[in-house]
């Protein structure tokens, strides 16, 4: 343990009293990272989660190692014991493995004795070829005719033994040895290492179009070569690739549409592999010869095939870990898109076809109201689309409704243009009209959650229940739907869906755990994120509740089954009970902190209602004075912290961007104008903005700043709201090309942000709720779906060219 806190302590910059402290909360008492960032910040030297992470995952790292480390000498030590020539040479092969520091290392060093299949060396080692080699490499500054060397390892015609076993000639018992030897220089873990270095530092990712191919089906999908025209005939260096680049020509080899390998420097290799394997200055020519030919054929048939594998492999994982990266950030500003609180809320969500949904929740989500309305296409306005807007009026007076949530999808801005002309013709100046991001609605509307909510109700009212709820509060809506259906991630569906999964789920976790739970409230989906609370016993609190009633207080909660020691210790700061008669119920001061202020209260001899809230009070208090061996600075700040703002949303009060009724096709854009846009995705090659025209515009990474950008993330947001200028439209393939640089461009006044529901925030832009729109099927809601999972090279290309 001492070695890996100090090593762990050196790598990732930090005291080895952190590493150690954060490794037995975390894996010896089994705490969880958002437990242990908040309410053990003495013992952690106040380490955030991040750092927390960091110190998890390389604590695991070692570990395995170790284990392998172990696993693999008592196999080397079997099979030393097997063959008395190696058995003198364990204690120096141990001693290598020891010294390992990283997983490859080990291999490389375990390769020669890891089980496997029958191999040409295997083969000749099986006839007896091996002391041939050792004859070889003994005598190589004496040999002058290998094949008199050879001659006495051809089987005589007499022989009596099996066919397979006999050697027929010189030739042949050469080749023999040349294969064992070959395998002996690919299976040597230096040379592995110098090889590999070398093709990492010349390898260059090479794609080639595939002739003939042109469009393929898969999975009732089409899909089409030109989205890959970019690299046809494409190659860069692999340590500069940049991940989504990769990302997309391995896709392009999957769809069959291009061919895709590394090419390295092969002569720097052999001439490298040919110095280290040739050491002897004085072997003869016939020898010196053998052994290239040996050691080119080591290469290209053993060493080349598996380093490229490799790199190909390191290549895949490190672009993967930056696309689940940018999912992560992506998801967590969606997330934490400030909640719309004490408002009843029409839910929208349209449809032409099979008509739009309508849904009506109060202010804790309660479904009050629905209806399906039907609408006419076109400029005239029917029968069908006046009775429709009539009983829009109707659901909006008779519910109070106070803002009207128009999901993203089929039809949006038809039946947005609609609910405008409702609110304006009656006057309505207090319901605000928002569009909202819907994406994975329709997965919510089939989720056992969604038909045990509403088991009566048809899945498109869920849907539009749903998309009502998410304006209220997104994050207690979005965590019942999977995160890999929001939809705001690049190559999500190329990338390990476990490795995914977990780190969508712990950024889930992260959010829920910051903002806190009303345990009263909250779906047992939203309860099951909190810290020591699993999907089990978060389901028995619901359970408890319906049947008991509200909870009064925290402590109450250990009367739940399952609910013990542990998990309210790391649950219970994280849960708020606004009814309790504590007000630190409501908080996040934990209870084993509740002493502390009571201390704090009896010193200023004041009620603790009448500390809460006021500044002035609380920051009087002298905090060194309640300063012990378990209580510290960072837990008292955090307690005056709540005291002032007890239970405080650490999420800013928004507001909403709405969009101009003159501009809502790509048809009506023109370039040089000067748009309000939501960004709705953040890649590694620029963000993509939704500016209200159904179709989802570029910002190229060279166009977000009129400074140098190297990652996109650095300036921008998912849910900011930005201006932008429209620099290339291409209609016929439904391809915006944007730009935050401004000069030049043209204001459209009637397409400023208007409709606000709250000033924003000087932290920063406000963000609004945009995004992509897909059914349960992973197909789109929209007319024309957004460009954000999937490759935009071709657009990208023009902004080089532009360049």
């Amino acid at each position: 343990m001492i070695n890996l806190v100090t090593k762990i302590a050196s790598e990732l910059e930090l005291k080895e009293f952190q590493v150690n402290n954060s490794i037995k909360l975390l894996f010896e008492e089994e705490c969880t990272i958002p437990f242990v960032a908040r309410y053990r910040k003495e013992m952690t030297g106040t380490l955030d989660e991040v750092q927390l992470r960091d110190i998890r995952d390389r604590y695991t790292y070692l570990q395995e190692l170790e284990s392998n480390k172990q696993k693999y000498l008592k196999v080397v030590e079997e099979h030393c014991q097997k063959k008395p020539e190696l058995k003198a040479q364990f204690p120096a092969l141990k001693a290598k493995f020891e010294a390992c520091t990283t997983k490859q290392e080990l291999e490389d060093l375990y390769l020669p004795f890891k089980p496997k299949r029958r191999t040409r060396a295997m083969v000749a080692k099986e006839k007896g070829l091996e002391p041939l080699l050792e004859k070889i490499l003994e005598a190589c500054t004496q040999i002058s005719d290998l094949n008199e060397v050879a001659k006495d390892f051809v089987t005589p015609a007499d022989a009596n033994i099996e066919p397979t076993l006999k050697v027929a000639s010189e030739k042949e018992a050469l080749t023999g040895a040349a294969d064992i030897y070959a395998e002996r220089i690919s299976e040597t873990a230096e040379i592995r290492a110098m090889v590999r270095n070398i093709s990492q530092e010349s390898g260059t990712l090479v794609s080639k179009k595939i002739e003939g191919a042109e469009k393929v089906e898969k999975k009732g999908k089409k899909s089409d070569a030109s989205k890959y025209e970019n690299y046809f005939d494409y190659s860069e260096s692999i340590n500069t690739a940049a991940s989504h680049r990769v990302m997309a020509v391995r896709r392009g080899e999957a769809e069959k549409f291009l061919k895709v390998n590394i090419t390295v420097d092969t002569d720097r290799i052999l001439e490298s592999l040919k110095e280290t394997v040739i050491t002897n200055p004085q072997t003869t020519d016939v020898v010196r010869h053998w052994f290239e030919s040996v050691i080119e054929d080591s290469h290209k048939r053993l060493l080349s095939p598996s380093i490229e594998a490799e790199l190909r492999l390191q290549l895949k994982q490190s672009a993967e870990a930056e696309a689940i990266r940018v999912f992560s950030e992506n998801l967590e500003n969606l997330l934490l898109l400030p909640p719309i609180p004490n408002k009843t809320v029409l839910g929208v969500d349209p449809g032409l076809r099979t008509g739009s949904k309508f849904a009506v929740v109060d202010d804790t989500g309660k479904l009050l109201d629905s209806a399906t309305l039907h609408f006419e296409l076109g400029d005239k306005e029917g029968a069908k689309t006046q009775r429709s807007k009539a009983e829009i009026l109707r659901l909006i007076k008779d519910n109070n409704v106070g803002c009207v949530a128009i999901g993203n999808g089929t039809g949006s801005r038809e039946i947005n243009r609609v609910i405008t002309s409702v609110i304006k013709d009656n006057e309505l100046k207090d319901v605000k009209r928002l569009v909202v991001n819907e994406a994975g609605a329709s997965v919510y509307s089939t989720m056992d959650i969604a038909r045990e909510e509403f088991p009566d109700l048809d899945p498109t009212i869920r849907s539009a229940i749903s998309i009502a709820r998410r304006l209220q509060d997104p994050l207690a809506e979005l965590v019942k739907i999977d995160p890999r259906s929001i939809g705001v991630g690049q190559y999500q569906h190329d990338v390990n869906v476990t490795k995914l999964k977990s780190s969508l789920e712990e950024v889930v976790e992260s959010c829920v755990n910051r903002v806190g739970v009303n345990v009263n409230t909250a779906s047992y989906k939203l309860l099951s994120y909190v810290s020591g609370i699993g999907p089990s016993l978060a389901k028995n609190i619901v359970t408890t509740r319906d049947k008991q009633g509200k909870f009064s207080s925290r402590h109450i909660l250990n009367d739940i089954t399952g609910f013990g020691p542990k998990a309210f210790q790391q649950a219970a700061g994280f849960l708020r009970v606004p009814e309790s008669t504590s007000p630190l119920d409501n908080s996040s001061v934990h209870p084993e902190s509740y002493e502390i202020v009571e201390q704090i209260v009896n010193d200023q001899k004041k009620d603790l209602k009448e500390i809460i809230g006021n500044r002035a009070l609380v920051e009087a208090i002298p905090l060194e004075k309640y300063v012990t061996a378990t209580v510290g600075m960072p837990t008292l700040q955090d307690i005056t912290a709540e005291l002032i703002k007890p239970g405080r949303d650490p999420r800013e009060d928004g507001a909403r961007l709405m969009y101009s009724d003159d501009v809502t096709e790509i048809e009506d854009l023109t370039e040089g104008m000067i748009l309000p846009g939501t960004v709705t995705n953040v890649t590694n090659f620029g963000a993509f903005v939704d500016i209200g025209v159904h179709q989802d515009g570029l910002v190229h990474i060279s166009e977000l700043s009129d400074k140098f950008v190297d990652d996109p993330s650095k300036v921008v947001s998912v849910g900011d709201v930005v201006e932008v200028r429209v620099i290339d439209v291409d209609t016929a393939r439904r391809r915006i090309g944007l730009s935050r640089k401004l000069q030049g461009g043209n204001k459209q006044q009637s397409s400023e942000p208007r409709g606000k529901l709250s000033t924003p925030s000087k932290r920063g832009p406000i963000r609004p709720r945009q995004g992509t729109g897909r059914n349960q099927k992973g197909k789109s809601n929209r007319r024309s779906e957004p460009q954000r999972e999937y490759t935009m090279e071709d657009l990208m290309a023009k902004f080089n060219q532009r360049k």
